[in-house]
């Protein structure tokens, strides 16, 4: 039976790009209803089809992790993007994207748009948070769509890998792939000055072959609520804080009230940067004071 990549869902089609570099538009078997089983675009899966028009979707293969918003599997890393100014850059917002993407054990890269609207002092100002996240371990690239800059490591970041890109409307998203790559003509809209937010312009989850890697272009997080997280598992989505808890007194440590922590020692030393200890505490309130789902 033949196989593929399921690199474009629209309309309860799904369009197998296989390794020969043909597309097939399949539909998914009746029985994956009731196995409760969606196929997500990133799927590795087998098919049968009579014509390019006419196939069937048989059996999904195991996938490396997936995501729920928006529906894709097997991805290799998720690119932040996230904007200097309109809307202004927001480290609480990007961690809140850093935790996600680290709650799904997929490896995140910051992108910074829109650099060409700061002044200097803004910019050393950005400069020093771009220092933070990489001493965390985080790639960051800062970059302008509108005058290419830095466009070249972006690209560098993307080749031979399927990227999810993440980031709340109106950061630049579209306009970043488009100056990588001006043939794709994504659909992109100014932001709306009254709202100061941008609209999603992307409808459906798609794979595009972009700088070398596949990317899906899709609606991002719509949701950026930490549902799917319990409050032990948050310490571990801060890398700096995991490379530290071998040094806490308690197995266990939630770095919160408990005696001789070695990240509440961390930042205190300035070690971990006091904003990203605050948001941590921030979390996780949000997460007990969570209402129970039964």
């Amino acid at each position: 039976m033949p196989a593929g990549k399921i690199m474009k869902a629209l309309s309860g089609f799904y369009y197998v790009l296989t390794a020969e570099g043909e597309t097939y538009q399949c539909r998914g078997r009746g029985v994956f209803r009731k196995q409760k089983i969606t196929p997500l675009v990133g799927d590795e899966v087998e098919f049968e089809a009579e014509t390019k028009l006419e196939g069937y979707v048989h059996d999904v293969r195991p996938r490396k992790n997936e995501l729920v918003r928006p529906p894709i599997a097997n991805i290799d890393q998720a690119i932040i993007v996230t904007s200097a100014a309109q809307p202004d850059f927001s480290t609480v917002l990007l961690d809140r994207f850093l935790v996600l993407v680290e709650s799904k054990h997929i490896d995140p890269v910051i992108f910074i748009t829109k650099i060409d609207m700061l002044s200097e002092d803004e910019l050393a100002k950005l400069e020093t948070f771009k220092q933070d996240y990489e001493k965390i371990g985080y790639p960051v690239e800062m970059l302008s769509s509108k005058e290419e800059t830095n466009l070249e490591q972006v690209k560098h970041h993307m080749k031979d890998k399927i990227s999810v890109i993440a980031g709340q409307s109106g950061v630049g998203k579209s306009s970043m792939l488009n100056a990588i790559d001006p043939r794709l003509e994504l659909e992109t809209k100014e932001i709306s000055e009254s709202l100061g937010r941008g609209r999603h312009t992307t409808r459906h989850v798609e794979l595009i072959p972009i700088g070398g890697g596949l990317v899906a272009d899709t609606p991002g997080f719509s949701s950026l609520e930490f549902t799917e997280i319990e409050s032990e598992e948050l310490p571990s989505c801060f890398p700096e804080f995991r490379e530290r808890e071998e040094g806490c007194k308690f197995r266990g440590c939630m770095h919160h009230r408990e005696p001789k922590c070695a990240v509440k020692q961390a930042v205190e030393d300035g070690d971990i940067p006091e904003y990203r200890y605050t948001h941590y505490l921030q979390f996780l309130e949000e997460i007990k004071s969570r209402k129970p789902r039964y």
